[in-house]
């Protein structure tokens, strides 16, 4: 992509002996304006987006970029088992990746896993470079509910049928995808996993949304970010909407993201 398009750039990154699948859309990198980076969800990756990113391009006038984290997508793959920590371990890996695409100023947006890691992100000393955060159905705590979907999304992948609609966006990585998402939440140990403790720190302007029907977690997360983090947070319920949201009500939700972004003068240098 040259500095005048504003079309399309997808390919790796290599950061750190590891390779990462990304794609570009919209406004190259470099210029005066913030990009919108998307962080995805624990069992996504750049193909999952799917249209969502150009519909932000297109809405915000701002670029996106997208990634797939290692063991996602056409990224390298890791060793399982992840951590329990592994959401706090992978925020510090974000900013080398936006350094190795030449992205400066930009404006977090995440989806469940994406979204929690966009808030460890925003959170840590070296977070200048981040002006806003939008979250949509992310954790900061452990919920019953949680496990409970988990546990059947396991029963549906025994069952063969999620497995190769996976296979389809993770290739070799499927079932290090799967298990290294599913495994961890599903450890005794993680019941305890709790980073409320880190939202004080996030100084930065939040857009907080949540599907009143996510199967994945109750309103208490949205409640619990906005109230806890230091910046101005507005919290959003999407009627209808389920744990996906931008998939369930697309249309409200690349609404409110164009809205929230028009509101910290993308356009201004700082």
């Amino acid at each position: 992509m040259n500095g005048t398009e504003a079309e399309e750039d997808e390919g790796y990154l290599h950061v750190a002996g590891v390779r990462y699948e990304y794609r570009r859309i919209g406004a190259p990198a470099g210029g005066d304006r913030p990009t919108l980076v998307l962080l995805h969800e624990g069992l996504g990756c750049v193909g999952l987006w799917k249209d969502f990113p150009d519909r932000l391009a297109a809405a915000t006038g701002l670029g996106v970029f997208a990634w797939s984290r290692a063991g996602f997508g056409r990224s390298d793959g890791i060793v399982l088992p992840r951590p329990l920590d592994y959401l706090e371990r992978e925020a510090p890996l974000v900013g080398p990746v936006l350094d190795a695409a030449g992205i400066g100023r930009c404006v977090l947006v995440g989806h469940s896993d994406g979204g929690t890691i966009a808030l460890l992100c925003a959170a840590r000393p070296d977070a200048r470079r981040i002006e806003g955060v939008v979250t949509m159905a992310a954790h900061v705590f452990v919920e019953d509910v949680t496990i409970a979907g988990i546990e059947d999304a396991r029963q549906i992948w025994e069952q063969g049928a999620l497995r190769e609609r996976l296979r389809r966006w993770h290739g070799d990585n499927v079932d290090g995808a799967f298990y290294g998402w599913c495994d961890t939440w599903l450890h005794p140990g993680f019941r305890a996993w709790n980073i409320e403790a880190a939202l004080p720190a996030v100084r930065v302007p939040c857009l907080v949304m949540q599907g009143e029907a996510d199967q994945y977690g109750t309103a208490a997360q949205v409640y619990a970010i906005a109230r806890q983090v230091a910046g101005p947070a507005e919290a959003v319920l999407l009627p209808g909407a389920g744990h996906a949201p931008h998939v369930d009500a697309p249309d409200a939700v690349v609404s409110a993201i164009a809205g929230f972004v028009s509101g910290l003068a993308v356009g201004e240098g700082q």
